[in-house]
């Protein structure tokens, strides 16, 4: 436990562990992050920062005080609800929080251990996640399938659920070029990991279809260049990928 029990306090506390080297090398990770949002704690530290305050008074207080100033207030708060235990209590801490987040960088570091725990029921909020305007909410559900849903509890129906998934764009509702991006983004990563741990099923989706491509060109092609990258992909793999783009 720590004596931290204002926000003066923990914003006191971060700018304590305040590395300004790493705050310019995560500015330039993060463009869609203004830069005074961004104080330069490294995830270590926000790590055990989480860990000494989890179950104390502040922490859930701290977890109702939406939206919050700072990124590392962000990620704190992810690595708080990653200590939450209980499935129900840890969607809801997920569902309140996903509107506000803000980059991939802080999504990408959302909980999915005790997500595990339920997998039907987390599939249907998987749905529901996919189904969002919310660019984030999007991306983070595609990381759910990629992360929980690529081995024992893979389906082939989750390829073409991710296939299908687009960032809304509408006249209504019209989306950033980043909020496109960093779906599509996710989108290719997820293949990328398809192929490594099911080849057969994913292939055919970075494969040319012609008029019958399972996906879209640009997410083909940034799939194949991810898998590419990949070390767990086989070199004979990489040579056959090489001739798809």
């Amino acid at each position: 436990m720590t004596d931290i029990s204002t926000m003066q306090e923990l914003e006191a506390a971060l700018f304590a562990r305040q590395d300004c080297a790493y705050r310019a090398f995560q500015c330039r990770l993060m463009p869609t992050v203004s830069p005074r949002r961004v104080i330069g704690v490294r995830t270590p530290r926000l790590r055990a920062l989480a860990k000494q305050l989890s179950g104390s008074a502040f922490a859930e207080a701290f977890l109702q005080q939406l939206p919050h100033a700072y990124y590392e207030e962000d990620n704190l708060h992810g690595f708080l609800i990653a200590r939450i235990r209980s499935f129900e209590q840890c969607t809801a801490a997920l569902d309140r929080f996903l509107p506000y987040v803000d980059n991939w960088a802080t999504c990408d570091q959302l909980p999915v251990k005790v997500l595990a725990k339920r997998p039907d029921e987390t599939l249907e909020r998987v749905d529901r996640w996919l189904a969002s305007k919310h660019c984030y909410t999007i991306r983070f559900g595609i990381g759910v399938l990629m992360r929980l849903y690529l081995d024992e509890l893979f389906d082939e129906r989750f390829l073409a659920m991710v296939a299908q998934t687009r960032m809304p764009d509408t006249e209504e509702c019209p989306a950033s070029d980043d909020d496109i991006y960093y779906v599509d983004m996710m989108r290719a990563w997820y293949f990328a990991e398809a192929l490594a741990k099911q080849e057969k099923a994913a292939l055919p989706y970075l494969e040319r279809q012609g008029d019958e491509a399972l996906l879209d060109e640009w997410t083909r092609r940034k799939g194949i260049q991810k898998a590419i990258e990949s070390r767990r992909i086989t070199d004979d793999m990489k040579e056959h990928l090489r001739t798809l783009r």
